[in-house]
């Protein structure tokens, strides 16, 4: 705990169920205590005696446990014991849900991975899956009283997706391109975190699953096709809860990420600056190029951690670094509870219309670490700085990728 009484480490998230799955705060942990204060305040104003020995006599047993009397502590005493036993069942309650969740995510397995044979082009679906699917589309037009506006939309839309493909090519057109790059971008907060140049990259994107863990858990993988970017066929990022249950809920320990083998200068995580700078003394000029950490939706794969001791933390520190943690979690439910499940639903635009986004609250600029630095042109220096100056710091110890 640090100076100002921040404790980051005993700040808990809670970790979702179907009940209470995150969608643009993750549920952090934040125990509200009634104050009285104002009702003290006010009892200056009051000069009845009968009234004020009336409101101290009840303001005593608002104050806590300590003026009760013995036959209530008592009670407040059993009351406590069923508490106790009600957050046992809920202990069983999360671990049959998780347990549940294992079971039907093997449920879904096998329309997941047809769902990727057709985006690959691996599989053309059959004659009666494109109609009862179109049928499906329809009978959910009628029921949420579509207009023929709103088809008109979605049509648009999908023309958009085709805009640049020669009409001479459709028929050789494999699979469905740039499918998951389409779906991230459609999310409100994720499509943020992807810059142009991600793009490039996340066209290659062909399948994102999960799995649990044996430990409480899961693990995201990002499969991508041969790509000019890195050499990896799958990235993983793994989220842990803690073993125990606390008040009943599993909670959200920390996250790992995994090494990213970049191809030469296509690293999207750092950005090249370049600076002139003129000697006093000779008058000559030079270049002086720079790498920083770039703002990237592959930031996703290095997750801030918690430090091992916080205690040099202050308070502002303190709650930039656990805003970061709350958002980096976040996404990963998104992605879990989602993205995954409803993916071809982000990918037509479906999904803005049954989630509850609010536009206004972006969570990337948690996600993303602040840049103070600028460019500057000309710098007079009087001695030569190092040419590998500001070099952002890489996790060494970071997770290998999968090469599958």
């Amino acid at each position: 705990m640090d100076q100002q009484g921040v404790d980051i480490k005993n700040k808990k998230t809670t970790a979702p169920t179907p009940q209470n799955t995150p969608i643009n705060t993750a549920p952090i942990s934040s125990p509200f205590n009634p104050s009285i204060a104002a009702i003290s305040e006010e009892m200056e104003t009051i000069t009845t005696p009968g009234v004020m020995n009336m409101l101290q006599g009840k303001l005593g047993y608002l104050s806590g446990e300590a003026n009760l009397p013995p036959a209530v502590k008592r009670r407040i005493n059993g009351l406590k014991y069923l508490q106790s036993k009600h957050t046992e069942l809920e202990a069983k309650f999360q671990m049959e849900i998780l347990a549940l969740e294992k079971k039907y995510l093997e449920l879904y397995r096998p329309y997941y991975d047809k769902r990727a044979d057709i985006i690959r082009g691996k599989y053309e679906p059959t004659e009666e899956e494109v109609a009862i699917g179109a049928k499906v589309d329809e009978e959910e037009g009628e029921d949420a009283g579509e207009t023929e506006e709103a088809n008109q939309e979605e049509k648009e839309a999908e023309d958009k997706q085709m805009e640049d493909v020669n009409e001479d090519d459709e028929d050789n057109l494999n699979g469905i391109p740039e499918f998951w790059l389409t779906a991230l971008k459609t999310h409100p907060q994720i499509g943020e975190t992807i810059s142009d140049e991600d793009g490039d990259a996340l066209k290659h994107l062909i399948d994102i699953r999960v799995h649990y863990l044996e430990k409480p858990g899961f693990c995201l993988e990002f499969e991508f096709e041969e790509n000019d970017f890195f050499t990896d066929k799958v990235l993983t990022k793994t989220y842990y809860y803690q073993d125990n249950i606390s008040g009943g809920d599993y909670v959200y320990d920390r996250a790992e990420g995994c090494k990213i083998h970049w191809k030469e200068g296509k690293d999207l995580t750092v950005t090249v600056e370049t600076k002139k700078q003129r000697h006093k003394g000779t008058n000559k000029t030079r270049v002086v190029k720079r790498t920083v950490p770039a703002e990237t939706f592959f930031n996703f794969f290095n997750p801030p951690v918690l430090p091992v001791d916080d205690a040099d933390l202050d308070e502002e520190e303190a709650e930039t670094l656990d805003a970061k943690l709350e958002a980096d979690y976040e996404m990963g439910e998104e992605f879990k509870e989602k993205i995954i499940p409803h993916a071809v639903d982000f990918f037509t635009g479906k999904a803005l219309d049954y989630e509850d986004y609010d536009e206004e609250d972006d969570f990337e600029d948690d996600f993303f670490s602040e840049d103070d630095d600028e460019n500057s042109d000309d710098i007079d220096d009087d001695e030569d700085d190092d040419d590998d100056a500001a070099q952002p710091v890489k996790d060494e110890n970071a997770p290998e990728c999968k090469q599958s």
